[in-house]
């Protein structure tokens, strides 16, 4: 990992959104000093004699023609020590494939040295992906989820970590004792404030309902609250959860409920999926400022069901994306941003009276950026490319040696915005990790 490059200015092709209809391509530069952007204009402002004189002391990248410089992904959900599962599975109903497939996974990050050599190649696998920031659950473990925040540090990835809390009896044994699972939860966040790391933060992870009672929900959600910490959980995912959490709370009538009756939803919660939400508890989590980490790709591969993101934004509601490995079979938000059309459009197709559109790829650029950072509250630092915030930046070459976009020779009629505007779309539908030639994480180089 490279040292933060004091001064530097990009110029060429720069794509951020500010908002999910509002997407800027602009032809121009970007300067950072210390991690953060401190000027942004256009090719013709950079070659002004005031602002050439600006920037003489910094190095300066010039992108060729077929490349870009767009925001860092943000990975709203995904679970660390599932990695190992990848690919399998998947032909299995969700609480099947936990009992199976992922509470014996999960059990083994007991150890420790097990767990750090898992966690070192998924933080490397996301960042190789473009991915700046990622929201992990971790395992039941302290030590353990410890070790995933060491290697989120090591490798200079913006991470927002959980333990995992579980207190409900399941046939696979992972579950911990309430009282111990509360004191660890509580270490677990003093020891990451400790690190005193300014890209890493603890969040308080009751796995779900299913696993959580009311008591350990209220106490995590009482260690959440004195420590400022955000909280993540999964809600409304599959028909038979449901199911089973309205079952064994029965004075409960949804699922939303559930958690607020426990505190658990406030404006520092993110909760996974949201598939399956009534026009009640949308205005509930909205009231309560809760966003949603959408995982188009584990919904589909466990047949969950089709989450209903336009509607979900319609209601209010901040959304960003998950790749929820290993539910989901991918551990890119790229992928996930094509599964995330791929769903809306198939809403649209089974009902054609519904009159809001499905998400449109420019809509997904900006769920996977500024709509990520928002729902994890870290749009005042990252997201989009402004004055003032952290320069995290993926250099994207869209027609990069062995990647899957070859260049022809025929070009589209347009001017030169329609051109780079088709390079991000061409990236968008059809690019990988080969494209993605550079990452930057608060200025700092962690891949290329």
């Amino acid at each position: 990992m490279s040292v933060v490059q004091q001064k530097v200015v990009f110029v060429g092709t720069i794509a951020s959104s500010s908002a999910l209809d509002r997407l800027t391509i602009l032809k121009g530069f970007i300067a950072i000093e210390n991690g953060k952007i401190t000027k942004i204009g256009s090719t013709e402002e950079l070659n002004t004699n005031n602002t050439s004189k600006e920037l003489l002391d910094f190095k300066k990248v010039v992108l060729d023609e077929n490349q870009l410089l767009i925001p860092g992904f943000i990975d709203c959900h995904t679970h660390a020590p599932q990695f190992p599962n990848i690919g399998l599975g998947l032909d299995r109903p969700l609480l099947e494939w936990l009992d199976k497939y992922t509470f014996p996974l999960e059990s083994k990050y007991v150890d420790v040295n097990f767990a750090k050599s898992i966690y070192g190649k998924v933080v490397q696998r996301l960042i190789n992906n473009g991915t700046t920031t990622a929201c992990y659950f971790g395992s039941l473990h302290l030590d353990g989820t410890l070790s995933l925040v060491d290697s989120a540090i090591k490798h200079g990835q913006r991470a927002l970590v959980g333990k995992v809390s579980m207190n409900i009896v399941n046939d696979a044994g992972y579950y911990n004792d309430t009282a111990k699972e509360l004191r660890d939860v509580e270490c677990f966040v003093q020891k990451v404030l400790e690190c005193k790391n300014d890209l890493v933060y603890p969040v308080v992870t009751p796995r779900f309902a299913v696993s959580c009672d009311a008591t350990l929900m209220s106490g995590l959600s009482d260690i959440a609250n004195r420590y400022g910490c955000r909280i993540q959980s999964h809600i409304s995912e599959n028909v038979k959860e449901i199911e089973h959490v309205l079952d064994v709370n029965p004075g409960c009538k949804s699922y939303s409920e559930v958690y607020d009756k426990s505190n658990i939803l406030n404006d520092k919660c993110i909760m996974a999926h949201a598939v399956y939400l009534s026009e009640e508890e949308m205005s509930l989590l909205v009231s309560r400022g809760v966003s949603v980490a959408h995982c188009p790709a584990s919904n589909t591969r466990l047949r969950s069901g089709l989450c209903p993101v336009r509607e979900l934004i319609h209601a209010g509601l901040t959304v960003g994306l998950g790749t929820d490995v290993s539910g989901g079979d991918s551990s890119s938000i790229l992928d996930a941003m094509r599964r995330a059309m791929d769903v809306s459009s198939h809403l649209e197709m089974l009902d054609t009276s519904v009159t809001r559109p499905a998400l449109n790829w420019k809509e997904v650029f900006y769920l996977a950026t500024l709509g990520g950072a928002k729902a994890l509250r870290l749009d005042d630092k990252i997201g989009n490319f402004e004055v003032g915030k952290d320069f995290d930046a993926q250099l994207i070459d869209v027609f990069a040696n062995g990647g899957q976009i070859d260049k022809y020779d025929y070009t589209m009629e347009g001017n030169e915005q329609d051109r780079v505007s088709q390079l991000l779309q061409r990236f968008i539908y059809l690019g990988d990790d080969r494209n993605i030639t550079q990452v930057y994480i608060k200025g700092r180089k962690v891949k290329g």
